[in-house]
């Protein structure tokens, strides 16, 4: 019986120690937990929490360094900048995000879509860094976003620099534009470091020289009350300014020249430089965009509007448009036939209209009997090339072409240029695989065929020629000034020497003043007691029976292009360049353009006021009316 007794209580105390046993490693096992927890958030995590208490009441606020100013050879300012508001998302302060974002929506305006796509675009970057959900806010959308600051805290008003160009289209294509830096960009070298949301050239000037131009961002540290009001600076790092640069660029010169393609009334590209250095005076391309519209980031619409312009308005014409130089590859001829001997300038050749090469009969443009090398450039009469066509092989032409600029890169500090062509045996073999024939000869002999060249190119080939054989590279940045002065940059080192005989450039010489100041094509140029020489050419967009084939011989995008190249005073010239005539049907029209920028530079050099630009009953633009009065006729 008292054995049964003990069993019942050792039972009873086993039913008690067991809940308590586990009660206890629950505890034990609670309380380690805890540790462990305590640990994680007090040690791994103590950075990350320490952040995020601060920011309860200290805020770092990032301050944006002004890109660089830029001014022309003169001093005169054409990229600056100016303030904007943006509104900024400061993410660590966020509660509802969805919540924060429809009531900005609905009290600024902006698209719910808009502002989550901003969101979503900087979702790598740090929490605490600010998100610009609205670039360049209006005062209507600040003092909004102001009055609903206690249902908003987590907003941030933000006073920028925002890049500004005060000639709006002027240039355009040179200074380029700017935007946010893109996912691509910060995977190269050349934007390590940069944070996502910073602002880098994307074109033109600003890109080619963005490293210049970005400065240095700063911070500043405030303390912000429950609403994010800021009641207190605790310190501030100011931001840097980018680099101040001077450019070689001629303001004067560059309006002056796109005033004139405004009043002849076609598109088109125009380059100027002094032979005698490899200065960019002025550069154009036509038509433009307003760089403005992407300071602040452009919205869809008008980059699509941008891109889909059939006109191409991104396009540079200057350094990216590869055409058929037409009449003015003759120079390149001339040159070419009198360096290897070919031909003294003497040698004649009778016109009647045309001549039979191969087998085929090539027409010239008119028949101009017996005439030299001079009479013939002065006269462009094909038949004379097409002589020296035949005569020459396509590895002279190819030689000398090449080193006068055509079909070569000509170096200048602006990113994006292509490369023209300039045929040769060589080239025919590793693009075609077949040989050259003599008969393709007589076409490039004229600038048609597979020739294609860049304005920029035939500019430098008019310096070359005229600075007796120097192939400069063209180039724009004159000086830097880093806050202490202007620091003059050195002269990039010329391309090429080019051993030209003094007969060859005293004959081409000649027959590029012919072309000006005689009986030429090129009298639209002249400009009184300046000596100026020049070259026209019309180049063919499509042939005649590619016209009839295409089902529309009056169509505007199958005109003849038109060029003009140009330099003056002949014998030491401190102007040399070249006007393109998109679609302007005849070279003669872009001369007026030329003449207008070398009075312009002269009037300029002799202390005189600009030129004025005759009233649209002008002879330039009578005769563009003319021409088309024409056209339209049955």
């Amino acid at each position: 019986m008292q054995d049964i007794e003990l069993g019942k209580t050792e039972k009873s105390r086993d039913s008690f120690t067991l809940p308590f046993a586990l009660l206890r490693s629950s505890v034990v096992v609670a309380f380690a937990v805890l540790a462990v927890g305590f640990w994680l958030l007090q040690v791994v995590q103590y950075d990350k929490y320490r952040q995020l208490a601060e920011n309860n009441h200290r805020r770092t606020v990032g301050l944006s360094a002004p890109r660089g100013v830029v001014v022309d050879r003169d001093g005169r300012v054409l990229v600056q900048n100016r303030n904007s508001l943006n509104i900024s998302l400061v993410r660590d302060q966020v509660q509802d995000l969805d919540k924060t974002l429809s009531l900005l929506a609905e009290v600024s305006g902006v698209s719910s879509t808009s502002l989550w796509s901003a969101v979503e675009q900087h979702r790598r970057d740090p929490a605490y860094r600010p998100v610009v959900l609205i670039r360049d806010a209006s005062l209507d959308q600040v003092a909004a976003v102001t009055a609903h600051a206690i249902e908003l805290p987590e907003l941030l008003v933000q006073q920028l620099p925002t890049r500004y160009y005060p000639a709006a289209e002027v240039a355009a294509h040179l200074f380029g534009y700017v935007g946010e830096v893109s996912d691509v960009q910060l995977s190269t070298s050349e934007f390590q470091g940069v944070r996502g949301g910073t602002v880098v050239g994307k074109s033109g000037l600003e890109s080619g020289y963005n490293e210049l131009l970005m400065g240095n961002d700063g911070t500043r540290q405030v303390v912000v009350d429950s609403v994010g009001r800021e009641i207190d600076v605790l310190g501030e790092l100011p931001p840097r300014e980018g680099r101040q640069l001077q450019l070689t660029l001629d303001y004067d010169l560059q309006e002056a020249a796109e005033d004139a393609f405004a009043l002849a009334g076609f598109d088109g590209a125009a380059v100027v430089l002094d032979p005698r250095s490899g200065e960019l005076l002025a550069l154009v391309s036509l038509p433009a965009y307003d760089p403005n519209a992407f300071a602040m980031g452009i919205d869809t619409e008008n980059w699509s509007a941008l891109n889909q312009d059939s006109r191409r308005p991104l396009n540079n014409r200057a350094l990216q448009g590869r055409y058929s130089p037409g009449s003015i590859f003759k120079i390149a001829m001339a040159v070419a036939a009198l360096e290897e001997g070919i031909v003294t300038p003497e040698f004649r050749v009778s016109c009647g209209g045309g001549a039979t090469f191969y087998g085929r009969f090539y027409q010239c443009h008119a028949t101009h009997g017996s005439v030299d090398m001079r009479e013939a450039l002065e006269k462009s009469c094909n038949t004379y090339f097409y002589t020296l066509g035949q005569k020459m092989e396509i590895d002279q032409i190819h030689r000398w072409a090449t080193a006068l600029g055509l079909g070569e890169m000509s170096g200048i500090d602006l990113p994006h240029e292509v490369q023209g062509l300039v045929p040769s045996t060589a080239w025919k073999r590793e693009q075609r695989g077949e040989p050259w024939y003599p008969g393709e000869t007589i076409s490039v002999a004229i600038g048609q065929g597979p020739v294609s060249v860049t304005p920029i190119s035939l500019a430098v080939m008019m310096a070359t020629l005229t600075n007796g054989g120097t192939r400069i590279t063209p180039h724009l940045l004159k000086a830097v000034n880093e806050g202490d002065g202007w620091m003059p940059v050195r002269r990039p080192v010329p391309r090429a020497e080019v051993e030209l005989d003094p007969l060859t450039l005293g004959a081409v010489t000649d027959g590029l003043w012919y072309v000006v100041n005689r009986a030429g094509t090129g009298g639209r140029g002249r400009v009184e007691g300046r000596d100026v020489i020049g070259k026209t050419g019309t180049a063919q967009v499509i042939s005649l029976e590619g016209r009839v084939a295409a089902g529309n011989a009056g169509r505007d995008d199958l005109r003849d292009h038109g060029w003009f190249v140009f330099a003056a005073p002949a014998g030491a010239p401190e102007i040399a360049g070249v006007v393109f005539g998109e679609h302007n049907e005849h070279g003669y029209l872009s001369a007026p353009i030329a003449k207008h920028i070398v009075e312009t530079y002269f009037a300029k050099q002799a202390g005189r006021p600009r030129p004025v630009l005759p009233l649209p009953s002008s002879p330039v633009a009578s005769e563009l009316q003319a021409v088309q009065s024409l056209e339209a006729l049955p």
